[in-house]
């Protein structure tokens, strides 16, 4: 049965890259289309780190196992589109410049929040494997945990970028904050 349904949302969470795919082929991404590449991709890496997280917390509120099986793949979806979106940053934006992209690291803190966001998504998405999760053991349970400290992340790039705080960024903050708060176990 949960394979039948994992199809389904595997193709559902490639959705908005598909769309981006298609607003390209039909230059419908208006005036700014790195800037709208750039922004949709981050909204859809905080919206799968949002995902992710609820899986926990589902889990334990149905007492229903499934939602822990859909983790993983939520999880690395968001390296999929945190990797689009930097990616869109590096290549399209900045056409691989290294030495402004360097300066951008160094000089923007909403840009070196954000890049360290996206290195410490990859070893979880190196590790996301059955074969890892069992070398690892208990080293992968912890080093999983940094997903925790992503989201933070995620959300300070957010509220640097748009400088002035607006609803889009605080409800993504209030959200994460909730179920950061969900995994805590109270003795």
């Amino acid at each position: 049965m949960k394979k039948y349904i994992k199809i389904p949302i595997f193709f559902l969470s490639l959705l908005p890259i598909l769309i981006i795919f298609n607003q390209i082929i039909f230059n419908q991404l208006g005036p700014e289309p790195v800037k709208e590449i750039t922004h949709v991709t981050g909204q859809w890496t905080l919206r799968f780190i949002i995902i992710t997280l609820a899986m926990t917390p589902l889990q334990r509120i149905t007492k229903l196992n499934f939602w822990i099986s859909y983790r993983r793949m939520f999880g690395l979806f968001v390296f999929f589109y945190a990797s689009t979106h930097m990616m869109t940053y590096v290549g399209i934006d900045y056409r691989f410049d290294w030495s402004s992209i360097g300066d951008d690291i160094i000089k923007k803190k909403f840009i070196f929040v954000g890049f360290l966001a996206w290195l410490l998504l990859v070893p979880l998405a190196l590790t996301s494997s059955k074969r890892m999760i069992r070398f690892l053991r208990d080293k992968w349970k912890q080093l999983h945990k940094l997903i925790y400290l992503i989201s933070l992340l995620g959300i300070i790039h957010f509220l640097w970028l748009v400088k002035i705080v607006t609803a889009e960024p605080l409800i993504y903050l209030i959200i994460i904050i909730i179920l950061l708060m969900l995994r805590v176990r109270i003795k």
